[in-house]
């Protein structure tokens, strides 16, 4: 059974309907990550930008209203020594009596990585990463004190007391590129794609699944696969392509003001997910049963950006053909973004459910 995943939010700004300039609004975060947990998602995941908010604060704010919500904290590994990470991830852990997730950004573009200090090649951005996620399981496993000597860390004679509730906390990794790919399949428990057709996941899939058995990873210890959409549902066909028109309209707009995610005149993206993502837009606007393209090139594919579009048994039956695919994890999000958890909440999650379970007990008749 898959497990869903949203995104959090801080405040009621969006991005068909952006607020400039939001704050916090500790009452709206609250509202939100209790209608996640209500409504079943399994995950929030709390983003990184470096002009936003800090990550952990935000993640103990959502734990401490939540019963059953986990949180997947995002993390550079350039703003936080992995030793100092080891502690803060585990200390939320045990407050939250195990609901922690790390998900990394290894860091796809180099003016963003540069504003916060960090000048490492791309691929030096991923060998960095392979020693911090070894050390955090290190330091989340060993009873003695102990020494790291790389490239990128130097220590002597760690010693941690601050465990996680359950054994280390599950490690996510995402990127489309072949560090990427080489990193996540060797040492990650999920590996995270943006939505792309039933073709391209597959094939990003088969290239995960080589790099664990290159590794010597067996296929019971394969990353978890987690796939990310922007469904966009009504309630017939044409009022959710309606919606749609009326979504990519705003995006348009807002951007052209300057409201939007990146400038009019922003150069194409460095990272080779977004890469990716435009290169499949120019193939034309829909793909596959529902997956819609026109969200990507209207936000220059800055970070998820492709959209699923039609009724809520349309969008069911899409996500459904990525479950077949081997997608464990399902991350959806809207455009308006409290409005869209509660109707996914209301009318996907349950269904998708309900199919998997029908099809389970037809299987065991």
């Amino acid at each position: 059974m898959p497990e869903f995943i949203s995104l959090t939010f801080p405040n009621a700004s969006t991005e068909i309907n952006p607020i400039p300039n939001a704050s916090i609004d500790p009452e709206y975060l609250t509202r939100y990550a209790r209608n996640l947990d209500d409504y079943g998602y399994n995950y929030t995941l709390v983003p990184y930008d470096s002009s936003s908010y800090d990550p952990f604060t935000i993640g103990a704010t959502i734990l401490s209203v939540t019963k059953k919500l986990k949180v997947i904290i995002a993390l550079r590994p350039n703003t936080l020594y992995p030793t100092v990470a080891a502690k803060a991830l585990a200390t939320l852990d045990q407050l939250s009596s195990g609901r922690v997730v790390v998900h990394f950004i290894a860091g796809g573009s180099d003016a963003e990585q540069a504003r916060e200090g960090d000048f490492l090649s791309k691929d030096e951005r991923y060998g960095r990463l392979e020693d911090y996620i070894k050390i955090l399981r290190r330091a989340w496993k060993s009873d003695e004190p102990f020494d790291w000597d790389s490239k990128y860390y130097q220590f002597k004679q760690f010693s941690n007391r601050v465990r996680p509730t359950n054994g280390p906390i599950p490690v996510s990794v995402g990127g489309s590129s072949d560090e990427a790919y080489r990193v996540g399949g060797s040492l990650a428990d999920i590996f995270g794609l943006w939505g792309e057709p039933l073709k391209e996941t597959k094939d990003q899939i088969d290239r995960i699944y080589a790099e664990a058995a290159k590794a010597g990873r067996p296929d019971s210890d394969r990353p978890r696969i987690w796939v990310t959409f922007r469904p966009i549902i009504a309630e017939t066909e044409e009022l959710a392509w309606a919606k749609a028109h009326k979504t990519l309209n705003a995006l348009n707009t807002n951007r052209a003001k300057g409201q939007g995610k990146v400038p009019a005149d922003a150069p194409p993206p460095q990272n080779a997910g977004s890469r990716r993502l435009l290169d499949i837009a120019a193939r034309g606007e829909v793909q596959d049963r529902a997956l819609w393209y026109p969200t990507v090139t209207a936000t220059n594919a800055r970070g998820a950006s492709t959209a699923l579009v039609g009724s809520a048994q349309t969008v069911v039956e899409s996500l459904l053909d990525y479950v077949d695919l081997g997608a464990d994890l399902i991350s959806i999000r809207g455009y308006d973004n409290l409005n869209d958890a509660i109707d996914y909440g209301r009318f996907v999650l349950p269904k998708v459910r309900q199919t998997l379970q029908e099809r389970e007990n037809g299987s065991t008749n």
